[in-house]
């Protein structure tokens, strides 16, 4: 456990923002709808900042790939150390985070493609660790594991300083928060609440969303009323006071209007498309989400096709 100084630097989240430009009405339509990456990729996160590139890790070997959300073309910027790269998110700073299942996270400069920082976030006494996602606040970097009932976050400085290793903090999940042990993946998607004030995070063999204050750990079950249950819940994105949760072996993106406080919300849509296979995240840049096709029902070979599908938000 962090010193509890660490811990206070956590404790207060601004107001989220969405720092996306918006395509102009001839770019959005004739932007593409499907991005394709190398092949072999196996995609999980994707991030998006206010430029309309977007960055996507690789399962296989942790290297990150820039697309043009324009005209969809695109290169790798940064080799992979041979780890996974699950889910990203860029800062203002031109930062990812990332993270990297059992490896814990490393943080890598979008320009550069250099390593700036690796953490190791599991206890040494944990016997299985996943960290799955993260999502970015004004003083942290927070990631979802999905093994154990705990958040991991990167108390962040004052000028966005990295912090040192034996700064990371642990924090349990407790309240309404109950850990399945039959082997389905836990804590998976994560994003802040409309008014910042809380973290969401969707457990996905359970279904749940829930809301988790950041000082305490403790959880409560997001109230979504008669909306079915967030079965295989992954990624999250948060807009203003709409909620996209992504289901990815059911092809579909749940939408529901969100109460400010992150505490209640109600199913407006749901969105699906043919080109869906096994979406697993998503990311936004003007009215267009941007979700890769994970293809878990695709065994992976090195000339497997993979590619990102566009759709409107």
């Amino acid at each position: 456990m962090a010193h509890p100084l660490s811990r206070r630097r956590l404790l207060t989240l601004g107001t989220a923002t969405f720092g996306a430009l918006t395509l102009g009405p001839h770019a959005q339509a004739a932007a593409p709808t499907s991005l394709l990456l190398p092949n072999g990729w196996q995609p999980e996160g994707i991030t998006i900042g206010a430029a309309p590139y977007a960055y996507l890790g690789s399962l296989a070997d942790g290297s990150i790939y820039r697309a043009d959300l324009r005209t969809g073309t695109g290169k790798v910027i940064s080799t992979g150390p041979g780890t996974p790269a699950v889910g990203l998110k860029l800062d203002a700073r031109g930062r990812l985070f990332v993270a990297a299942r059992g490896f814990g996270a490393r943080v890598v400069d979008a320009r550069s493609g250099e390593t700036l920082a690796s953490y190791a976030l599991a206890t040494a006494t944990a016997t299985a660790s996943f960290a799955n996602d993260v999502v970015l606040t004004p003083r942290a970097a927070w990631f979802t594991e999905s093994y154990q009932p705990v958040l991991y976050g990167l108390p962040l400085g004052r000028g966005g300083e990295l912090p040192a290793t034996e700064d990371v903090v642990r924090l349990p999940l407790s309240g309404d928060w109950t850990q399945s042990t039959d082997g389905a993946i836990n804590a998976n998607g994560i994003a802040r609440t409309p008014d910042g004030s809380a973290l969401l995070v969707v457990q996905a063999g359970a279904g749940l969303l829930h809301r988790v204050d950041p000082r305490t750990g403790v959880t409560a079950t997001v109230d979504l009323g008669d909306a079915a249950p967030l079965g295989n819940g992954d990624g999250l994105l948060v807009r203003g006071r709409t909620l996209y949760a992504v289901q990815n072996r059911q092809n579909a993106v749940d939408v529901f209007r969100l109460a400010p406080d992150g505490r209640s919300g109600v199913f407006q849509r749901r969105i699906t498309d043919p080109a869906f296979d096994v979406p697993t995240t998503v990311a936004g840049y003007g009215g267009r989400l941007y979700l890769p096709n994970a293809r878990f029902t695709t065994a992976p070979t090195p000339g497997t096709t993979y590619s990102v599908t566009a759709v409107d938000a």
